[in-house]
Formats: C-alpha cells, structure tokens, sequence
C-alpha cells in the first residue's frame, strides 16, 4: 500500500466563461448567427474568458490523517473535491487516491431520485465496493443515525432536503470507507444533526481512516484536523498546522475596522466641548495584528481633546452586538480610584479599557463611544466608532463546534461532587 492516503500533484481545472446570446425574437440584436457561434467556440479562448478554479495544486494526505481545507467562497475548495472524488476531469495535473473513498460533496450526491431510501444504501455500498453482507451489518446503524426508518421504502425524491441531508451524510460516514471527503457537513441540517455529524466525523478521525474536511467552522477544524491548508485563488497559500493555517487565513479575510484617527481637532469629530483624536482596539498582549478570539484580552484606547478647561470629561464604551444589544458598558471613571486623570484636566486626554479574555462570545462587535461630562451627561457621542470580530477557534472539548447563544460567554469556575453514592 502506498504510504499516502491521496496524492495530488500539480492538479489544474480552468473553465471557459464568457457570455452565450441569449434566444429572443426574431431579428433580436446581438443573437448570432449558428456559423458565428461555432466560429466562438472553436477559436482560442481570451485569457479573460478564462477561470483556473485551480492552478497547479499539489499536496499530499497519509493513511489515517485528517486534513482540514479552509478558503473564502470560490478559492476552489469544492472544485478540488470534486476532482479527488473523480466527478469531474482536471485540465491537468494527476490525483491519485489509494483507498475505498466515501463522499459527502453535495445534498444526496451519489444517490438516484426513483429509488427508495433502502435501495440507495445499498447501491453507495455496491459503488463503494462493498458486499452485501457489509451493507446489511451497517444497515440499522446507517437507518436510525438518519432518524428516516419509517421512510426507508419511500423514494428519495420526496425527501424533504433535510432527511436527505441526513441519509447521505449517515451512508457517508458508516459504509467504513478508507479515505472520506467532506465539503461543509455544517451548512445543512439542524443543530441536533451537526452535532450528530460532528461527533461521528471525530470518531472517523480516531478510528485510522482518512479524512478531507471543507469547512468555513473554524474551530470545527482546529478540534478535528491536526493539519490544514489554506486555498486562495485556486492555489495553495499556506499549509501546516491547523492552529497557524487558520489564523493567517482569519488575519487575510478580517473587515474589521479596529483602529481610526484624525490629525487636528478642526477635523476631529466631536464639539466645543469635546473632539476625539484616536479610538482603536488591539490585543492586550502579543501582536496587535493578531486575530482576536474568545481568550484574547483587549485593550481599547481613546485619546480626546479636552476644549473646556476645568471641565471633567470622562468616555464611556458601549459594547455593541450584531443585533443592537449591549452586551456590557464601561466608564472611564470607573477606574479613577486606580490613577485615571484628575477631574478638570484638560488638553489631549488618553484612556484605555483593558477587557479580560474569555469574556465576549464569538461573533461581531460594534463600540459605541460617548463622551460624558460631569459623569453622566452626554456631551457627545459617535456610534459605530469601531467594528471587530471575536473568533472561536480555541480547542473545545466535546461534540459541538457551533455557536453558543449568548453575547457573552465567560469562562466560570465550576466544582461537581458527589453527595452521596448511588442506591
């Protein structure tokens, strides 16, 4: 057997794009003639016509090891799949795969709309090589991980895409294949399923079978696959260990806009009272440029013109959600008694929060800066003065890599003893 799992090497796939007339009236302009068509079809294809959904992508994957691939929409993450699954033909280039490979690529891909549930089953074993006494050992396994026994002898076509989802994901994961090829397991289903999903792709992982993982869950990622790879563009930007992977892809695609600033107080924004010169936040520790996950403690630094002299200014965070809930406030002068500035001080002011790790819950911030006088009145105020994403991808123990409702989630102290033994 050869000591790798899939062997890609230099694999290529362009495809032609370009715009076909579309069928109008009679005399319609722009229609072409058929000789025309023909014409644009045989010549050579413009460099702009054409889309390479990958470009000379070579990797390879050892028996038992599970690789994670990860890349914004049209990096070519199911293009690649689809070509290891042999679903479609590269351009050029070979991959090669030594082993009994299982897919899960799209809803029910593999399975024919006029056979039953039952029926299926056992045609995925037959094109995965399997023999019958095989199928029939996984069958009631296969049947109650779907939760579809009562609809075995139906065909397929009248599944609702859920139950579909389900069957070909359960057909997927316990026909025993060598190698398994997973595009997005986490965009369908409810969260029960994923959680179903997610458990049996971790008991694939531990059971010496290889596994391909396309996912944009991160931490689902980071908990199952020890390596990954990072596609952009059709070609490899990064490969190596999940944890470094995933945060130089998280660092490519972040929109935050974590720090902004104005060089005089004529252009600041702000009033006669007040004029903000520079609001940002960062990590507390480390690189600044760091993506910020759940365990990071922040630091959020204003810097204010004090215009009145005499007169006490004070700012205050409002820590925003993606739905316009406060998860939490802070003053300024909630920290004076630790040696904030002295009440009446005036001129270029700095402040600075620091937030402690493992506090916001994953997702989208906004921070919503307000400038206070005399301790609770507003003076000024300017929404939306940053936006910055808590990411989750910290290992987690368990089975369940989604999102936790909250907007916050702190890290609590627990303790569990037993009051008394058992009858």
């Amino acid at each position: 057997m050869s000591r790798l799992a899939i062997e890609v090497e230099k694999l290529s796939k362009v495809y032609r794009i370009g715009h076909r007339a579309v069928r109008g009236a009679p005399g319609a302009r722009g229609l072409l003639s058929p000789f025309r068509y023909l014409a644009s079809t045989l010549r050579r294809p413009l460099e702009s016509e054409l889309l390479w959904a990958l470009r000379e992508v070579s990797f390879g994957v050892e028996h038992g090891e599970a690789l994670g691939v990860v890349g914004r929409n049209g990096a070519g993450k199911s293009t690649l799949l689809k070509l290891l699954s042999r679903i479609t033909e590269p351009t050029s280039g070979r991959a090669q795969i030594n082993g009994r490979v299982g897919s899960l690529l799209e809803v029910g891909t593999g399975f024919h709309p006029e056979l039953t549930g039952r029926e299926n089953i056992y045609l995925s074993g037959a094109i995965m090589g399997m023999r019958r006494a095989e199928v029939d050992r996984k069958f009631d396994e296969i049947a109650a991980f779907a939760e579809v026994e009562r609809f075995l002898d139906t065909p397929v076509k009248r599944y609702s895409s859920g139950m579909y989802v389900r069957l070909a994901f359960a057909v997927a994961a316990h026909l025993e294949p060598e190698i398994l090829l997973v595009d997005e397991v986490l965009a369908v289903g409810d969260a029960a399923f994923q959680r179903k999903c997610l458990g049996k792709m971790g008991d694939v992982a531990t059971q010496g079978r290889t596994v391909l993982f396309v996912s944009h869950n991160m931490v689902a990622v980071q908990n199952l696959c020890p390596r990954s790879l990072w596609l952009r563009d059709g070609h490899i930007a990064e490969e190596g260990p999940t944890e470094s992977v995933v945060s130089k892809y998280l660092s490519s695609v972040r929109v935050s806009q974590t720090e902004r600033s104005w060089d005089s107080p004529e252009a600041a924004p702000g009033n006669e009272r007040v004029r903000i010169r520079r609001i940002s936040i960062s990590p507390a520790t480390g690189d600044p440029q760091a993506p910020i996950t759940m365990a990071t403690p922040l630091r959020v630094e204003v810097e204010y013109w004090n215009m009145l002299p005499g007169s006490t200014l004070h700012v205050c965070l409002h820590f925003m959600t993606e739905q316009q809930v406060v998860a939490f406030t802070s003053a300024s002068n909630e920290g004076e008694a630790a040696g904030g500035h002295a009440p009446g001080a005036d001129g270029l002011l700095r402040s600075v929060c620091f937030v402690p790790g493992n506090l916001l819950n994953e997702g989208t911030y906004r921070i919503h800066l307000l400038a206070l006088r005399d301790t609770s009145k507003i003076t000024f105020r300017l929404d939306e003065a940053l936006t910055f994403d808590v990411l989750d991808i910290g290992s987690r123990p368990g089975t369940w890599y989604g999102r936790e409702p909250g907007a916050v989630r702190p890290r609590l102290a627990w303790e569990t003893e037993r009051v008394r033994e058992a009858a």
